[in-house]
């Protein structure tokens, strides 16, 4: 069977010394989305979107320290341990979302905390846009050639030219479209019940959320090449491991969210 062969350089332009690659323009791209998305939220819900703007930096902040310190210590952690200054080097790349997600939570409460924003209403709102910046983070991962899937002959699959021969699964692409049809359903059920229970998104949507992202990085992780420079020993891989807490958590919040009564 043929299969498309990809081979794009991961840098868009250079000046000077200076290069600007493609998956920064996606990251940043991403991040001015979802603030005008979270903008708009609060002009719907008749809150100052100049309120949340202190909160984006803590955010920005919180997701990168985050993924730095949850790819060194979680998925090379032999390597990082011995060279522990490295860590600091994040334009050598190394990011992992899991560590992302939970410095952006911390980042949010410190945040939120010091600017006087319900946490819960801020969390649940900003779970809509996250799942669009995931989604072309995921993307900016394919223009690297990273993240990349084991070896097949599926029709979906590419052949990553920078990396060797072989087609392989294009997992990137499979999880951008598992989050891009999350971020849909959130807005759906944002529009469903911001009438009849506002107080029930609090915990609905970041619950669904977590369900449907991290219940996808469970499935999908049997379709990738192992990142961690280790083996568990368990028929879970590192990825799968710590996406555990995460889906457990988002069917807590789940249930709960529907133990509060409609509004009349």
């Amino acid at each position: 069977m043929h299969h498309p062969v990809w081979n794009i350089d991961p840098v868009l332009f250079k000046i000077g010394p200076f290069s600007i690659h493609w998956y920064g323009l996606f990251f940043a791209g991403g991040l001015m989305l979802g603030y005008l998305i979270i903008r708009r939220i609060c002009r719907i819900e008749g809150r100052d979107p100049e309120s949340i703007e202190p909160l984006f930096l803590w955010v920005v902040g919180g997701i990168v320290i985050g993924a730095r310190l949850a790819h060194c210590l979680f998925y090379e952690p032999d390597y990082y341990l011995a060279h522990p200054l490295e860590i600091l080097y994040i334009w050598k790349g190394g990011l992992a979302s899991h560590g992302g997600l939970v410095g952006a939570v911390l980042g949010l409460w410190l945040g939120s905390r010091r600017h006087h924003i319900p946490f819960a209403w801020i969390f649940s709102r900003l779970t809509i846009p996250t799942l669009l910046v995931a989604a072309m983070i995921r993307i900016g991962n394919l223009f690297n050639s990273e993240i990349l899937g084991k070896p097949t002959d599926a029709a979906t699959a590419l052949i990553f030219a920078r990396v060797d021969a072989l087609p392989r699964h294009p997992v990137m692409l499979y999880e951008s479209l598992a989050y891009l049809t999350t971020f849909v359903l959130l807005i759906l059920l944002y529009r469903r019940y911001l009438r009849v229970n506002p107080r029930r998104l609090d915990s609905l949507l970041p619950g669904v959320g977590l369900v449907a992202v991290f219940g996808a990085r469970i499935l999908l992780e049997f379709f990738k090449v192992p990142q961690a420079d280790y083996s568990t020993g368990l028929p879970l891989n590192v990825g799968q491991l710590l996406s555990l807490p995460f889906f457990i958590l988002g069917i807590v919040l789940t249930v709960l969210s529907f133990r509060s009564k409609e509004s009349a």
